[in-house]
Order: structure tokens, then C-alpha cells, then sequence
């Protein structure tokens, strides 16, 4: 890594993404889960979850002989590993899995993934595109306002030293004044001339374009996209750019040692036939459910009460709202078909 100023953007590819030497890239590296805990890793029962999505596409789609489950941002591929084994036999004979993931294909994961480093070509998927904490990890840069209420560049060294840069202008600009409206505390979405100093805002245009460009892979089927989020009237004012390493929040230096991570506006990435929900109400639309077992159940058959009792516990962390289950679900539908595969928007 060099110590040349830049922007975070460009910044946090290198320490992400560089050759041989990034966060993601290092050979021998532990992946996502070394560092930091999804949904995921959290419970079986959210893998189970994303296959019984998987099974309603299969069946709006009419049960096609290639049907595609592409994982963007696969980690180590242990979202795949768990829909597979969760899968009807039937559907899994058909099924094409592949993880899209700039890191190198892990050893002994099952032979029948498909392991690329991009995205497939546009219009050649059908089935389902799904991307678990992907967003998060494309990189942005950051801006702040100066002295005056202006929005600079915020310019950043390997160590983590940061400046201010030039005025942010052009796209970047209007990205901004469309879906982060720098203001004081006493402003309002329609008020860009209240900025005060020290707000600051991560520019996700490089998402929106990221996830258009997932989106377009499929040729029918639905696309989704599931992480840290919020909307445009409740912008943090401060940002929300962190790093996480071995398990605990830390300082974001882009050196190479830590992730490097920002909430995701999926309100700006959102196409016109999105629909957004929850994590909570989209794992119980998929029958992920946290209530406890009846306690009679422990009588006629303890064991039974007491795996079901664990499951229970599992589903109420994927599906708590002040953890996991806020998480933000953005839903593509590709095609008239997987419409409404969940239900009606339900935010509870």
C-alpha cells in the first residue's frame, strides 16, 4: 500500500481488492466469517430460507432445466454449501450454482460451484441472483462539508490520516442532492442550503451501478440484494463508514488489515419494480419463524421441544429488529413472473 492522498474510493479497492495483498485477496486469508458475522454463518435456517425462495422462482419460471442460483459476494461459498443441502433432490439435479467472489476458490468446497472472479454476462441467467452483504463492500467515496457548508472530497492516506479535497461536482454532486441532502440539524430534505460544517455523507453511485449491472445479468428471475441500509429522510449525518477486524468494529484504515465497510442506500439503488422490505418480514414470508415452541411439546417429546426450542432461538436472531432482522431486502423481479414471490411490502 502506498500513503498517497486519495479518495476512499480508490482507497478502499486497494485495501480490499489489491493483488495478493488485500483484505479479500490475501491468499490464505479467512474470509468474511474470520472477521465478521452474517446472517449466514449466523443459522442454517437462513440458507434454508434463501432455498425456499429459490424454489418459488424455480416454480414461477416454470421449472426451467438450467435454473441458476448466482451468490454475489460468496465469502467462501457457504451460502451455496447450505441452499444445496437444503434444496429438493429434484430442484438441486437441475440447479447451476455459482459464486461470483474476487477472492480465489476455496479447497474442497462442492465441485458442482461454478467459481468466478465478475459477474456472468447480461441476459444470461435464469433463476436467481442473490447478494448477502455485497453492496456494503463496493467501495465509495466520502465527502464532508468544510467551514462553509460545502461538500469536499475527503481525502485519505494509508494510515487512515484524512483531509479535505476539492468540492464534489458532477454526477457525484447530483447523486448527492438527489439522495443525501447534507443538512444542519434544524434543516429538512428540502432545505441543501442548511449544511453545517462536519456532516458527512458516502456517495453510492457506484452501488446504484453495481447492483443495475447485477440486475442485468438475469434474463428472467429475481434479483436480491439484503444489507446494512437506510432511506433517504434518515441519512446518518455522520456517515457510516467503519472497519471490522477479527470480530470487532474498528477504526477504517485502508491499509489492507481490516474490512472496510458502509451502510448501502438501497432506496438510490432500487429499479421501478423493487419492492423493499425487512429482513424480519422477509424470513417470515419465507416460514422463518422465532415464536417458541408450546411448552407441551417438552412432554410427549423432549428432544423434539428442544431442537425446536434451538430453532426458535436462531429465528429470532436472523429476524430481530433491532439486529439482523433490520436489515434492508431489495427484490428485482426480472420479468412479470417472480413478482410478489414474498407478499405485499410489509416493513414489520
Amino acid at each position: 500500500m502506498t500513503n498517497e492522498w486519495c479518495g476512499w474510493r480508490e482507497a478502499t479497492e486497494r485495501a480490499l481488492y489489491g493483488p495478493g495483498d488485500g483484505f479479500y485477496t490475501r491468499p490464505g486469508g479467512p474470509g468474511p466469517a474470520g472477521h465478521f458475522r452474517t446472517s449466514v454463518h449466523a443459522s442454517p435456517l437462513y440458507a434454508e430460507a434463501v432455498a425456499t425462495l429459490l424454489c418459488r422462482v424455480d416454480t414461477a419460471l416454470g421449472r426451467p432445466d438450467g435454473l441458476a442460483l448466482v451468490d454475489v459476494g460468496a465469502g467462501r461459498g457457504e451460502l451455496l454449501t447450505g441452499v444445496l443441502a437444503a434444496l429438493p433432490g429434484e430442484v438441486a439435479a437441475r440447479l447451476r450454482p455459482c459464486a461470483v467472489e474476487r477472492a480465489a476458490r476455496p479447497p474442497g468446497l462442492d465441485p458442482r460451484i461454478d467459481w468466478r472472479g465478475e459477474l456472468p454476462a447480461p441476459g444470461s441467467v435464469t433463476g436467481l441472483l442473490f447478494a448477502n452483504e455485497w453492496l456494503d463492500n463496493v467501495p465509495v467515496d466520502v465527502v464532508e462539508t468544510d467551514a462553509d457548508g460545502v461538500p469536499r472530497r475527503v481525502l485519505v492516506r494509508a494510515d487512515g490520516t484524512e483531509r479535505l479535497g476539492d468540492p464534489v461536482d458532477g454526477a457525484d454532486a447530483q447523486w448527492l442532492g438527489r439522495w443525501w441532502a447534507l443538512v444542519g440539524a434544524g434543516g429538512g430534505v428540502d432545505a441543501p442550503d442548511a449544511a453545517s460544517p462536519g456532516l458527512r455523507a458516502e456517495i453510492g453511485r457506484p452501488r446504484d451501478e453495481a447492483w443495475a449491472r447485477a440486475v442485468r445479468t438475469l434474463r428472467a428471475g429475481l434479483a436480491v440484494a439484503v444489507d446494512y441500509a437506510h432511506e433517504r429522510a434518515g441519512r446518518p449525518p455522520l456517515g457510516t463508514l467503519t472497519g471490522f477486524r477479527d470480530g470487532r468494529e474498528v477504526a477504517p484504515v485502508p491499509d489492507g488489515s481490516c474490512d472496510i465497510t458502509a451502510h448501502v442506500a438501497l432506496d438510490a439503488c432500487a429499479g421501478p419494480s423493487a419492492q423493499r422490505l425487512t429482513q424480519r418480514a422477509a424470513l417470515r414470508a419465507l416460514g422463518v419463524d422465532g415464536r417458541r415452541p408450546p411448552l407441551a411439546l417438552a412432554a410427549t417429546d423432549p428432544a423434539g421441544y428442544v431442537r425446536a426450542l434451538s430453532a426458535a432461538g436462531a429465528a429470532a436472531e436472523l429476524t430481530d429488529p433491532a439486529g439482523l432482522g433490520g436489515f434492508g431486502w431489495l427484490l428485482e423481479p426480472v420479468g412479470g413472473a417472480c413478482a410478489g414471490l414474498l407478499g405485499p411490502p410489509d416493513a414489520a
